[in-house]
């Protein structure tokens, strides 16, 4: 008899988006993530997931170390920032602390950074909410865009993976949930599209 397969182990780390505020568990793009990984073959546990809607990249970076999540980790996924751009942070602030996060990233690997995905923020500027709020679309747009620019520089740097989502919610800005503002499990069906190949080539051809 083969000996069974050890499963992968994986910790998504982020903001409302990756605990999936306003839609059911098994909505969350993390754990559509997982859905479909086991439908390709590839033996992984469910998400650990450390996010809390609201969360800074500073709270994010609290709230790893209250859970210390043990290492190593075959896949992490980090997707953070937009509470920061919600809350007017400077782009040199956010700059320095998502760099920090992505350095522990990539440490809860084992030092593996291929095994790291990184996902873009979404533009919450043009949901119903930021609409009815009277909030300016295109100033969201433009600082989210400075922030993503700096995620992905950052994310190349360290020789992760940086997936762009954004412009799936630029595309699709009536796919939101009751709330108006945060995805629909449409939505972050369609996330996992785009994010799903990268995953694939993180955790290499053998997965």
């Amino acid at each position: 008899m083969m000996p069974a397969t050890p499963p992968l182990h994986y910790l998504a780390l982020g903001d409302s988006y990756t605990i999936g505020e306003a839609v059911a568990a098994d909505q969350r793009w993390p754990a559509v993530l997982v859905q479909q990984l086991r439908q390709a073959g590839v033996v992984i546990d469910d998400p650990h997931i450390i996010a809390v809607t609201g969360w800074t990249t500073d709270e994010l970076a609290r709230g790893m170390d209250a859970a210390s999540p043990i290492p190593p980790y075959d896949l992490v996924t980090l997707q953070i920032g937009v509470n920061d751009q919600y809350r007017g942070r400077p782009a040199d602030e956010y700059r320095s602390q998502f760099a920090s996060l992505l350095a522990r990233a990539v440490a809860l690997t084992g030092n593996r950074p291929t095994r790291v995905v990184v996902a873009s923020i979404p533009d919450w500027g043009v949901t119903r909410f930021a609409h009815e709020q009277g909030r300016d679309r295109a100033v969201i747009a433009s600082e989210l865009d400075v922030y993503n620019a700096i995620a992905r520089g950052e994310t190349s740097r360290a020789g992760a993976h940086f997936v762009d989502i954004t412009g799936i919610s630029r595309e699709h800005p009536g796919l939101v949930a009751d709330d108006g503002l945060h995805p629909s499990a449409a939505q972050y069906r369609l996330w996992v599209d785009r994010i799903a190949p990268a995953v694939r080539a993180a955790l290499g051809p053998s997965r």
